[in-house]
């Protein structure tokens, strides 16, 4: 089961390290807040990016174990799909001048941190598709320890990039987030390929 807890944790490092609305807040007040304050967005981005991750993982894993069809459909779709996500953060420009506001108070740190993560219809999608789609491979026993690794991921992830910004906030350029980004897609074009094989075994 260690080897389900480990792929979790680099699938999940693989979806939620790519530089996206998330990221760019928690970086932004790293370098321009506090380290409490950094801290505090970072937490609450976890726990908002945790209880995406599990209600796309039961969400849509409970639908496909009622409708067999649909599990062949999210397995095949999601292969495209997430093969489509891998390239294309390995070829996208990296634009890290996009500024998020982080002058706010901690209420609307919360409701910030909310809007980006569950009010972002690609991440709602990407994720339905990506955990959805892992869980159609796996069976329950090994799916249950595959979402802890993701879990452990995101958590893992956020602190370091806050500890990390906070440390080197001079040293976190383009280039960085480029390497970070190109990583990241072939760990998520590997996933693509294995639903795409879970897809053709399933017909076969």
């Amino acid at each position: 089961m260690i080897k389900y807890l480990l792929q979790g944790f680099m699938l999940g490092l693989a979806y939620v390290a790519p530089i996206g609305m998330q990221n760019l807040y928690v970086i932004n007040t790293a370098i321009d807040k506090s380290k409490l304050r950094a801290y505090q967005v970072a937490l609450t981005t976890i726990f908002f990016d945790i209880s995406l991750a599990l209600a796309c993982f039961f969400g849509v894993g409970a639908l496909m174990e009622k409708l067999p069809i649909l599990k062949l459909g999210v397995l095949l779709v999601g292969s495209i799909a997430v093969l489509y996500i891998g390239i294309q953060l390995i070829i996208s420009k990296v634009d890290n001048h996009e500024k998020v506001d982080v002058n706010k108070s901690m209420i609307q740190v919360i409701l910030t941190c909310f809007l980006i993560t569950w009010a972002n219809p690609q991440a709602l999608i990407d994720g339905s598709l990506l955990l959805g789609g892992v869980k159609a491979s796996l069976t329950p026993e090994a799916g249950s320890i595959f979402i802890i690794g993701v879990c452990i991921a995101s958590m893992s992830w956020f602190l370091g990039l806050t500890t990390m910004v906070s440390i080197f906030k001079n040293s976190f350029n383009e280039k960085v987030i480029k390497i970070i980004n190109v990583v990241c897609g072939v760990i998520i074009i590997y996933y693509g390929l294995k639903l795409g094989y879970s897809f053709v075994q399933a017909i076969i």
